[in-house]
């Protein structure tokens, strides 16, 4: 493996601090943040800006935002994307964390599709497949999706008089009750099913987010009843919030501390 070259490393942590406050830089800001010469700093930001990477702010000389460039190599990053890939690198990491059953889905009206999925190496474990279309409502995915739908949205996908079938005798059929637990989800951020979908399996799930916040799709942990317990539970809840969160870092989300 090669050396870092130094001037590149300076010019990458220039552009880097531009991730932070309201997005514009001084030199003098620079200078003291990175700790660097002001000659090093003069010269890196010259040529950053020649290269359209920053640009001056108007009216206000010698203070800098990020240029186009950046935005024209994040487009062109987002765009080779693959949500699916992605996902399937994610859930195998997941997974090889837990030994659980991990699969990463998105929301099509009021069913989920699973887009990625890794198994568990235990004898006992779900048994599903990438493709495989189930009930929403039924599912630890698909209840933390609903529950990041708009308010009229999902109004509009299960109204108060909606059919919602049952798969196991523990899946909720009531819009209302559906909607509570939806609330409850948002308040936790993280989506809780107890033999909803399958009497003889529990799951936990987090929300997926792309560049803009928006919720693209959910990973779940999915772990058969005799592995389950409420302190299991909590530790998985906490790497299924860690998985989908670095799934969300590589489709160009950024979370904000604080």
């Amino acid at each position: 493996m090669g050396r870092l070259v130094p001037a590149v490393t300076r010019a990458l942590d220039i552009l880097e601090l531009f991730l932070d406050g309201d997005g514009t830089l001084s030199a003098p800001d620079i200078v003291r943040r990175l700790q660097l010469p002001r000659t090093t700093v003069h010269e890196l930001v010259t040529t950053l800006a020649a290269r359209s990477y920053i640009v001056q702010m108007p009216g206000q000389p010698g203070r800098y935002r990020l240029g186009v460039r950046p935005y024209q190599l994040g487009s062109r990053y987002a765009e080779q994307l693959d949500l699916a890939a992605e996902g399937q690198q994610v859930a195998r990491s997941v997974a090889e964390t837990c030994d659980e059953t991990v699969h990463v889905a998105i929301l099509e009206g009021t069913d989920v599709i699973y887009i990625a999925k890794v198994d568990s190496t235990h004898a006992v474990r779900m048994v599903s497949a990438a493709g495989r279309r189930l009930p929403a409502h039924c599912t630890s995915v698909g209840k933390m999706l609903l529950a990041s739908l708009p308010g009229p949205e999902l109004a509009s996908r299960i109204p108060d008089d909606a059919d919602l079938s049952a798969m196991t005798p523990n899946s909720i059929t009531e819009p209302g009750a559906l909607r509570e637990a939806l609330a409850e989800i948002r308040r936790r951020g993280v989506a809780v099913e107890s033999r909803e979908s399958n009497p003889d399996v529990s799951c936990v799930a987090a929300p997926v987010r792309d560049r803009t916040g928006r919720v693209v799709a959910a990973l779940s942990i999915s772990v058969p009843m005799i592995r389950w317990s409420d302190e299991r539970r909590a530790e998985l809840e906490q790497l299924a919030a860690k998985g989908a969160a670095e799934l969300s870092e590589r489709l160009g989300h950024r979370s904000v501390a604080g």
